[in-house]
């Protein structure tokens, strides 16, 4: 699927190497050369602060995801990672008292710009959650909700449907049973639904807070392996405790922490270290970063 590059507003809905001598961390980690190639930006944050009200979750975040890659985001709780992803897609935007400072661009533009439509930034950008939350409707409205909504009008509705759930890799399972309700699929089935309904609308991203963690080993092994397939046409991020998960499906990972914001009492998050997924497991530059990652932490 091409990227779109047309700005995200009302109007268009209508129409660093890694030191030799650096710490070695025994992790099975994929190496993955596609890290390095040549991509395009989808994503740049700088200085990125977020507030709920006068608490400063999250400071000073800079960084950028690259185009069809998987980038993680890992790190304790508490240290920001689902926050700014939901800065992503300006679901923050949701909640009260919720504030954003510093500079997001999605494909070069401001995505909390003047005249940015936060609908289509969050059609252009699909979300996935911890736990799976299908609509109480049967399989094929739950992929059909979504392009009805948004005045989508596909040559074929049944087509867009079975495209979806097959890119979704849960056709063959479902496709005799598309009138039956979605909450009688298994848990594993019923994410890679929430996926396939994310995938109808026609994103150009896709965003996942833990998408596996209410899951067990076999239905996590197939959203991992589904993710390594939806990269070639979409660019993902993903929030993962799972350091394991990240080592296996991520391109780059970003490690996070919190830490007492200077003057107060409070813990704020903030990024520790970005970079190559390898590089980040075998040779971290940070020493919180190889803390984490070799089970020191505390």
């Amino acid at each position: 699927m091409a990227q779109g590059r047309s700005p995200v507003t009302h109007n268009d809905r209508e129409d660093p190497p890694a030191s030799t001598d650096g710490p070695r961390i025994a992790t099975e980690v994929k190496t993955r050369g596609d890290a390095d190639t040549a991509t395009e930006t989808v994503f740049r944050l700088d200085d990125v602060h977020v507030y709920y009200g006068s608490f400063l979750a999250l400071r000073g975040v800079t960084l950028d995801i690259p185009q069809n890659q998987i980038t993680a985001f890992i790190g304790p709780s508490g240290c920001g990672k689902s926050t700014l992803i939901r800065c992503l897609n300006r679901m923050n935007d949701l909640i009260p008292g919720a504030k954003v400072e510093g500079k997001i661009t999605y494909q070069g533009q401001d995505l909390y710009g003047d005249g940015v439509d936060p609908v289509e930034v969050r059609r252009r950008i699909g979300m996935v959650f911890q736990k799976p939350n299908p609509f109480p409707k049967s399989i094929y409205d739950n992929i059909a909700y979504g392009p009805k909504v948004i005045a989508m009008k596909p040559p074929s509705m049944d087509q867009l449907v079975e495209e979806s759930l097959r890119r979704a890799a849960l056709w063959d399972e479902v496709k005799d049973k598309l009138k039956q309700n979605a909450l009688a699929l298994s848990g594993g089935q019923q994410q890679r639904l929430c996926i396939a309904r994310a995938i109808a609308v026609e994103p150009d991203v896709i965003l996942m807070d833990e998408p596996a963690s209410a899951l067990d080993p076999i239905s996590t092994g197939r959203i991992e392996d589904l993710m390594e397939q939806l990269k070639q046409d979409y660019t993902i991020v993903i929030v993962t405790h799972n350091m394991q998960q990240a080592a296996r499906i991520s391109d780059r990972t970003a490690f996070f922490n919190a830490e007492p914001a200077e003057g107060t009492g409070d813990r704020t998050g903030l990024l520790v270290e970005y970079d190559r997924t390898d590089t980040i497991f075998t040779q971290p530059t940070d020493q919180r970063t190889e803390d984490y990652i070799t089970g020191r932490f505390g």
